[in-house]
Formats: structure tokens, sequence, C-alpha cells
């Protein structure tokens, strides 16, 4: 099999799964509630503060300022969610909320739900927003402002720093949605609010994921409870939070260097017929390659390469089984026929040239036919 869907998940690494093994082995992997004062929950204490300075160190924040969750869209809900709230409640003019039209559904979904004015900046024709744009939509109305460090569907890396700066000159609260970005670029919280991670992009298992609150940053919870601070409540997954903090902590000291093979393969695949990059000419992370397929119909061919072992996606695997064209692509001006007609390949640190040539004699082997189905 080939495994070029890592944006969607990747594969647990064999050093995480061997923690969560031993954990296991040692009778540890839920025994003791980190919040209990007897020695099993003063040992679950001292294994979720480790595990909590890992990701500190690797996001160069402080511990403390590290909010552990079960996704990186919880993460994303409680901080638009929760840091709204909490503005709201000290200024309740302010119940605007920018963000671009190119964030994941867990943004999305998130400001929907507030019942207050929302914006949406769309990106350029190469999917990378304007900080003018984005700035330029930020005004004394503004309680929360998200922009995502680089975009699940095509890599596009966005003008984080720069909205984020200025956002707190203003005194509005940033946030970004760090989960694609995470492992395969520098990331560190720098001068946002609020920063998500999520553990199985990186190679820990599904249902672990962490929010960055800054010092200073007031957050109503979505769960009520003392746990966290006072920011989630319910007993902390502490061998979730362990194998989140591993995984992280090696994808930083080993990053993702896949660029020359994405790369190679672009060229290959331009060679053909109709084939084009969407997102080509913006910075991007180096893994990720989104093409479009003129005259194609994206899921025929998804399903043709799925036949020879080849995985991909044809967009968000949130939005799997959708009819709906990615909301990403239109707003980049694709139309609805062309963002059918494009697939995502999202390659991990086991791609190799032999890879990247079998991937790209498929699509010219199947192509044709899908052009006609």
């Amino acid at each position: 099999m080939i495994y070029w869907d890592h944006n969607a998940s990747a594969p647990l690494r064999p050093e995480v799964a061997a923690l969560i093994e031993q954990r296991l082995r040692e009778g540890q992997g839920a025994a003791g509630n980190a919040a209990s004062v007897h020695g099993a929950g003063r040992r679950a204490r001292a294994r979720l503060d480790a595990a909590r300075a890992k990701v500190a160190a690797a996001l160069r924040c402080e511990p403390k300022e590290v909010c552990f969750t079960a996704s990186g869209s919880e993460a994303d809900a409680l901080a638009v969610k929760g840091a709204y709230a909490a503005v709201r409640r000290k200024e309740p003019a302010r119940a605007k909320v920018v963000v671009s039209a190119v964030e994941h559904p867990a943004v999305l979904g998130a400001v929907k739900q507030l019942g207050g004015e929302v914006v949406e900046v769309r990106p350029g024709p190469d999917g990378r927003v304007d900080a003018g744009a984005m700035l330029a939509a930020v005004d004394e109305r503004t309680a929360v402002c998200s922009l995502m460090w680089a975009n699940n569907e095509t890599g596009v890396l966005q003008p984080v720093a720069e909205v984020a700066r200025e956002c707190r000159k203003r005194g509005v609260r940033f946030h970004t949605d760090a989960v694609q970005a995470a492992g395969k670029v520098p990331v560190a919280v720098g001068e946002a609010d609020l920063l998500s991670i999520s553990g199985h992009k990186l190679g820990a298992p599904v249902g672990t994921g962490a929010l960055v609150v800054r010092r200073g940053v007031d957050l109503e919870a979505l769960v009520p409870g003392h746990q966290e601070w006072g920011r989630r409540g319910g007993t902390q997954d502490v061998l979730g939070a362990e194998a989140l903090a591993l995984a992280l902590e090696l994808s930083v000291r080993d990053p993702e260097t896949a660029g020359a093979l994405r790369d190679r393969f672009e060229r290959l695949a331009a060679a053909l017929d109709g084939v084009r990059v969407n997102g080509a000419g913006a910075p991007r992370i180096p893994n990720t390659s989104n093409l479009l397929f003129e005259g194609a119909d994206g899921e025929a061919l998804l399903i043709a390469l799925d036949l020879e072992g080849i995985c991909v996606s044809s967009g968000a695997a949130c939005a799997s089984g959708s009819l709906s064209p990615s909301h990403v692509l239109l707003a980049m001006g694709l139309t609805a026929a062309q963002a059918h007609g494009s697939l995502r390949f999202s390659l991990g640190p086991g791609a190799t040239e032999a890879e990247v040539d079998q991937v790209a004699d498929a699509l010219r082997r199947h192509l044709p036919a899908a052009r006609r189905a």
C-alpha cells in the first residue's frame, strides 16, 4: 500500500506505540487520576506534568499555557467559542468574528454557532489570504480573529505572524489552527493568543490534541470543571497526553522532509494534459500537493487509485462522503466541477522516489477513464 493521506491521519509512530505498550504492560494506562492526592494520583500527575512540559518546549510556551483536549477540532472550538464568550462578558459590543474562508470546518462550524457577525475573508487564487485584507475586516467590534497556519487541503501557509501581531496591538484575540503545520514547518506560539494542534496528524493516537492559551487570556470552558486550570473539565487522559507529547517532540526533532519528492511528483503530474497544482506559487508545507485534473471525475480517479493500493483524498477527511465541493477550492475561485476534479496527495516520512513514479504512472493510466466517467 502507498499511503499518501497523512493530512487526514498519520500512522502511529513506532516510538509512540512502544510507549503505549510499555504503559499498558506496567498497568499505568488508566491507573491513577491526576487530580487525586494519593500515590497513584501523584504519579499520574507527574506523568501529565512531564507531557505538558514537552509540548510547551516544542511550541515555545509555558507549561501552564498548554491545555490538553481530545482532538484538534475540540481545540479549535474551545479557542473560538471560549475566547469569544470571555471577551463578550467584558466587552459586549465586541460581537464580531473574522476568519479566513479556507479555515477547517471545526473553526467555521464553531463561529456559526456564536450568533454574532461573522466575516469570512477569501484568499487569492493561490489559496493565500492577504494579511491586509484580513486586518481590514478587524475593527473595534471584533472579539476574535482566526487564521490557520497551513491549509489542510492545499498546504498553503498563511501570514499568521503578521496578523497575530496586529491583532494583539488592537486588543483582538487571535487564534491559529496549526494542526497541519506542526511537525512540518517550525511552529511556535509567538504573538498568537491561542494555537491548536492534533495528535493523530503527528503520529499519536486519534483522540489527542492540545490548545495553547497564552498567559492572561481568558477562556470560557465548553465543559465546566476544575481540570486544566478550569479551561476544560473532565479527567485528563494521561497516556494520551504522553503519546501526543512524544509524537510532537519527535516531529519537531525530525521535521517533514518530503518537499523534494513532492516537487518531483508535481513535475511528473503536470506533464500530463490538463493537470495543474492548486496553490502553486504560494508557500506551502512540504508534504502536500492538491492537483486539479481538468474534466475528470475526482471520485472515479480516487477509486481507481485505491484499487491499486494508493490512498489519497478528495479533500478534508472530515468531509469524506460529502457530495459538496471543497469550500477551500471554491473560495480560491475554482468552479464546482474543478473542485470535484481535484485530489489531495499528502506524503509522509516514508515516501520514496519509487512511490512517486508509481503514483504518477497510475495517474497517467487512469486519468483518461476518469475523464470519461
